[in-house]
């Protein structure tokens, strides 16, 4: 998986972000919000065009993962139309989701994060709440090559 984080590492030098909106934007992938039920998000192409659907009625912060987690799909498996991501199937072991939830995490929890700051009250938690990530997919979290893990 440490390819993933290589890629996502190459997108934000490149862009000069990790807010998975603006690469979207950048990368000429449309975003979508619509009315999706149960369905948390999904991407697709579309006579060529590259779209991540977005349920309007996800609440920001998990609009932030589920925009990063569809930009994992695109960016690592452009020309497959991924299933519906459902509340239920975010653990999927599926291993397309099981990418896009790493590119998800490497790109929303940057390693700098894990970098205990005595001046700082903000925590890992206080970060994962922040941008929608599961406290589940923090073990795909990967720093110096080893995986996360909570003390």
């Amino acid at each position: 998986m440490s390819s993933i984080k290589s890629t996502v590492n190459e997108l934000v030098k490149k862009y000069g972000t990790n807010d998975p909106f603006k690469l979207a934007k950048y990368i000429g992938i449309l975003i979508v919000f619509e009315p999706l039920g149960n369905t948390l998000g999904y991407y697709n192409k579309n006579f060529r065009i590259p779209i991540i659907h977005i349920n309007q009625d996800a609440d920001r912060e998990s609009q932030f993962f589920i925009v990063a987690h569809e930009l994992g799909h695109a960016v690592q498996h452009p020309d497959t139309n991924t299933s519906f991501l459902k509340k239920h199937t975010l653990f999927s072991t599926d291993k397309l989701e099981i990418e896009a939830n790493t590119f998800a995490v490497e790109l929303l929890l940057p390693d700098e994060l894990f970098v205990e700051k005595n001046d700082s009250c903000f925590t890992i938690f206080d970060a994962i709440k922040e941008k929608g990530v599961p406290e589940e997919l923090l073990s795909l979290k990967s720093i110096d090559g080893k995986i996360f893990t909570k003390k």
